[in-house]
């Protein structure tokens, strides 16, 4: 099991979240996924979420969606300080993929004052489709772990490169208005989706900001270099005025680079 950077307590806190999960939904469950930072080798307990995604064959009662969510709060309170963020999509939406992408049940840190006011109401409203999925589930296929289950060459199909630059597009278009009060994750992400679309490369937050200092002008790379530091842990001092140039050049640039992709 190939898990970068993790330390002892969030690799066994990740494997006791895959053996429960086999718990509850017994044959139900394909697999257990982890994606995001903690596979692309820059997690930092301070910064980065754990990343995962559960995979069924058939949706759930509600009774099990209750079973499961204790448990993942429960485990969320071991978790690193972004908490736990999980979703459940039915293995028919995975392969072929369907976007944008059913989900059957969600969790996040942000939802958890809703889910233990109004657990019955969580139970029923979270589920729908979320366009983040494609992003997911193509760095899944990419660079992902199985922690349980099915391999995943064997669950997830190929994600259409207009669904994940949707997906992408989805997340960053408005960085201009948004970097102010979010500078790190804009500044980074606004790079690794640039190097996308400009080359197909499934990159990091840490990797796009090092993309970032080598293809993008020199007048950003002040800007490239505290994001970096920031997700390094470290306290950053940005000038948001260069910030929201920055987010205006690179959506006009990321624009122009995917215009010809779409015609």
């Amino acid at each position: 099991m190939d898990i970068h950077g993790l330390d002892n307590r969030n690799e066994a806190l990740i494997l006791c979240f895959a053996q429960e999960s086999a718990r509850i939904l017994g044959d139900n469950l394909v697999g257990v996924y982890l994606h995001g930072s903690a596979v692309m080798g820059c997690f930092n307990p301070a910064k980065s979420d754990l990343d995962l995604l559960v995979v069924t064959e058939h949706g759930m009662s509600d009774a099990v969606k209750r079973e499961f969510m204790d448990m993942v709060v429960l485990l969320n309170e071991e978790a690193p300080a972004k908490g736990i963020e999980m979703s459940i999509v039915r293995r028919e939406v995975c392969k072929p993929f369907v976007y944008p992408t059913p989900f059957e049940l969600h969790f996040s840190k942000m939802h958890l004052g809703w889910y233990r006011d109004d657990t019955a109401d969580y139970i029923r409203k979270m589920n729908g489709t979320d366009r983040d999925l494609a992003a997911h589930i193509t760095v899944i296929r990419g660079r992902g772990v199985c922690l349980y289950g099915a391999p995943i060459a064997d669950v997830f199909g190929e994600v259409p490169k207009r669904d994940y630059i949707d997906s992408l597009w989805c997340d960053i278009e408005e960085a201009e208005n948004d970097i102010a009060a979010d500078t790190m994750y804009l500044t980074l992400n606004l790079t690794r989706v640039l190097a996308y679309v400009k080359d197909g490369s499934v990159l990091s937050k840490r990797e796009g900001g090092e993309w970032g200092l080598e293809n993008l002008p020199e007048e950003y790379h002040g800007l490239l270099r505290e994001a970096l530091s920031e997700y390094r842990g470290e306290t950053p001092g940005y000038d948001i005025s260069v910030a929201k140039n920055y987010a205006k050049s690179m959506l006009r640039l990321i624009q122009n680079t995917m215009q010809p992709q779409n015609e």
